[in-house]
């Protein structure tokens, strides 16, 4: 495989592991339980949203067509702790493929169930689930401090580019 998939795939082993990590800290009861911080919205399903991006990019590479609209929002992995490992290390494994053009369906607009469609590519479409990834750590970071005596990585749910330049700044 090419020095490209590599990279992305060792980013998302880095998500992931950092997400599993939080797994085997939190009880299904927390994983599960509601966050006022995060609008009553749970860790798990954070958890799941990610999961399910890659889930989603999965089939659209099998289709050539990504919607990201169409997760099935699986109860079973924002409640369940194993559920989501399983993923993460299914995802994982499956995840080293060629790159290949794909076509993103999207709809913007609550008014109306007009899509648009661009065109992308299988690797651009990693990239961003990874960025979204991130995204969603940091949400749950700030879920995580509702939740007494659990720490997290420094660098849980902080951008590369961040973490990079926060370590230029101390040099």
């Amino acid at each position: 495989m090419n020095q490209q998939i590599l990279h992305l795939k060792l980013a998302i082993a880095n998500v992931f592991g950092q997400l599993n990590g939080l797994l085997q800290e939190l009880t299904d009861e927390q994983y599960s339980m509601p966050s006022n911080v995060l609008f009553n919205a749970s860790i798990g399903q954070h958890v799941r949203h990610i999961i399910e991006l890659f889930i989603e990019l999965e089939k659209g590479y099998q289709s050539g067509l990504v919607n990201y609209e169409k997760r099935k929002r699986d109860y079973r992995i924002e409640t369940q702790r194993n559920v989501a490992a399983e993923l993460f290390h299914e995802i994982l494994n499956t995840v080293e493929k060629t790159n290949k053009p794909l076509q993103l369906e999207a709809g913007f607009n609550n008014n109306s169930n007009d899509l648009i469609y661009s065109d992308t590519n299988y690797y651009r479409e990693l990239a961003y689930n990874i960025e979204h990834s991130i995204h969603h750590m940091a949400l749950i970071r700030v879920g995580v401090n509702d939740l007494p005596d659990l720490l997290l990585d420094d660098n849980f749910g902080i951008a590369t580019a961040t973490i990079k330049y926060r370590q230029a700044c101390v040099q």
